[in-house]
């Protein structure tokens, strides 16, 4: 059973303390000081303490402030301690295998495996990799749709969804995709949105399909 790290500490500690004092488990702790994580960035440190307690979030930041881990690091001690799967939607290819890296160190060590579904690529080691029964799974929308018209996922155990760089997303044209997405997930799963703007049309996705969402934003 992975263990969570409880111990109170006051604020002024906390501030000092890197990564310890946000409810994540020594085992990741570990890791974490393994990769030379040291001290959280300010997304981090809003997003972890939330995302850990099972709450619905939507961090406002820009690209490069760390979100990455700001949601790979309370998923994966939230799959080491439940069962299901987890969804990151992601812009683009690029972004989508950046995210796979950056969750793999945290999450092979507990045994998870990761796949990566993006355009551009057979589909056929993608398709093998679904057949493993990944843990995570890391899609841009467009590929993540076609997976799903060949009925190579079932989505049923799915118990956390991340929409990362959510404003790009919609830039892009992929709102349709994601609302299809959206629409055939298990109701009852926890949701995190990251964004750098907040339009209106997300702001509506939030409202509708997110369980009283905690929203945070980092200048």
């Amino acid at each position: 059973m992975l263990k969570q790290n409880n111990n109170p500490v006051n604020a002024a500690q906390d501030q000092d303390s890197g990564f310890f004092g946000l409810g994540i488990a020594p085992r990741i702790l570990e890791i974490l000081d393994k990769i030379k994580f040291k001290v959280p960035t300010p997304i981090q440190r809003k997003a972890i303490p939330l995302a850990i307690a099972g709450k619905d979030v939507i961090g406002i930041a820009q690209t490069g402030t760390g979100k990455t881990h700001a949601f790979a690091i309370p998923m994966v001690q939230l799959l080491a301690q439940n069962d299901g799967i987890a969804i990151v939607l992601a812009p683009t290819r690029e972004l989508a295998v950046q995210i796979e890296g950056a969750i793999s160190i945290v999450a092979r060590p507990f045994g998870m495996r990761v796949a990566c579904l993006i355009g551009g690529v057979a589909m056929r080691p993608q398709i093998e990799a679904l057949r493993r029964r990944p843990h995570i799974i890391i899609a841009t929308p467009g590929r993540f749709i076609d997976h799903l018209a060949q009925k190579n996922m079932n989505l049923n155990n799915v118990v956390i969804l991340v929409l990362d760089e959510a404003d790009h997303m919609f830039e892009m044209g992929f709102a349709p995709q994601i609302k299809k997405i959206l629409a055939l997930l298990p109701k009852e799963r926890q949701n995190m949105l990251f964004s750098a703007t907040m339009p209106p049309a997300i702001l509506k996705i939030a409202t509708t399909y997110m369980q009283l969402p905690l929203r945070f934003e980092i200048a």
